[in-house]
């Protein structure tokens, strides 16, 4: 079968390796389709903080076959594959930090996402990490569901309130996730700012905000300012890596407001920021990691209800044997939202 591995910086390989062997409590699943996110890009490309290398984390298919012990699933299954799990017996799990449990990061398929088949492990079977799908819920849209888990958890974080005014910078698949889910609790005014100008006029011709290109804006600060009435933002989400939209963050948010850390930043990453102003403006910085089984299941339900239409965020297809091209499209992100990977 065809597996998708990191083979050095900038690098990407597509090897024939043997299918993982089945245990007695494990299922294989028929990788149909996996999306592409921030944090594969930044394995590849970037310096990715996290302990692991693996690449996709957004797997759904069917499943081919069960462990003898196996209970709850059969072969023919429409399942969504969730990487990590967490043990739920913890001092993290019972203050409901999930995914900070120290099994979470242990805990994944095999060999990856980016595979033809998967090997979905007794840990995560019994605990939350496979799921199947309502039939009206496409393998397409099942791609997209472990990134809307994640926006969901970190929207909640945030507690909004209706009618509250929300920055994003970044316009790519998260930013426009976390739109989509804002717009869904009566947000306010929504704005975003990004440096891809089809991003930014993609977001503006489907889901009708504010759109600004920092290259072209003199002073994203201002214009925030003008927009809420001198206020600033209720809350800014940083839905990017970049060092220096974590500094703008501070200054597009309003006193008493909340700045949600989102994107993936790069390892060693470092800012220096007043963080006097930090304290006296009473800013809350709201890191958001990764989603549990809770928000996964909460994605589900929100995408098989229709009350969110997400799949028109996928432009682009890749079968894995062109994976490779798959991870550059959505790397140069010149015309791309979200990318994925199937398999047949």
């Amino acid at each position: 079968m065809k597996a998708v591995f990191v083979r050095g910086k900038n690098k990407v390989a597509v090897d024939d390796i043997s299918v993982p062997n089945l245990g007695d409590r494990d299922v294989l699943v028929k990788m149909r389709a996996c999306g592409l996110c921030g944090s594969d890009l930044e394995k590849v490309y970037g310096d990715y903080g996290m302990s692991s290398s693996r690449l996709g984390h957004e797997p759904t298919g069917d499943i081919i076959n069960v462990g003898k012990s196996v209970k709850g699933f059969s072969i023919g299954d429409r399942v969504f594959v969730h990487h990590h799990v967490s043990c739920h017996a913890c001092h993290y799990c019972w203050h409901g930090d999930l995914t900070m449990c120290n099994m979470y990061q242990k805990s994944n398929i095999e060999p990856c996402g980016l595979s033809e088949q998967i090997l979905v492990p007794e840990a995560n079977v019994i605990r939350g990490g496979l799921v199947k799908l309502p039939e009206n819920v496409t393998f397409d849209e099942a791609s997209l569901i472990e990134p809307l888990a994640c926006c969901i958890r970190g929207l909640a974080k945030c507690r909004l309130q209706k009618g509250d005014d929300i920055a994003i910078l970044g316009a790519g698949p998260a930013g426009l996730m976390l739109t989509i889910l804002a717009k869904l609790t009566g947000a306010g005014k929504i704005v975003a700012f990004d440096l891809n100008q089809f991003r930014l006029d993609f977001a503006k011709e489907h889901f009708g905000i504010d759109t600004y290109n920092v290259a072209r804006e003199k002073d994203i600060i201002k214009k925030m300012q003008e927009i809420t009435d001198c206020r600033g933002a209720d809350t800014t989400i940083v839905a990017t890596g970049n060092s220096k939209a974590i500094l703008q963050s501070f200054d597009l948010t309003r006193k008493g407001g909340n700045v949600l850390l989102f994107g993936v930043p790069t390892e060693g990453s470092r800012v220096l920021c007043n963080i006097s102003k930090v304290y006296s403006s009473e800013l809350s910085i709201i890191p958001s990691y990764a989603s549990s089984e809770i928000e996964i299941n909460q994605a589900i339900r929100l995408i098989s209800s229709k009350r969110i239409e997400i799949g028109s965020l996928i432009t682009h297809r890749f079968d894995i044997a062109n994976a490779g091209e798959g991870i550059e499209c959505a790397h140069r992100a010149e015309d791309a939202i979200k990318v994925i990977i199937t398999a047949k």
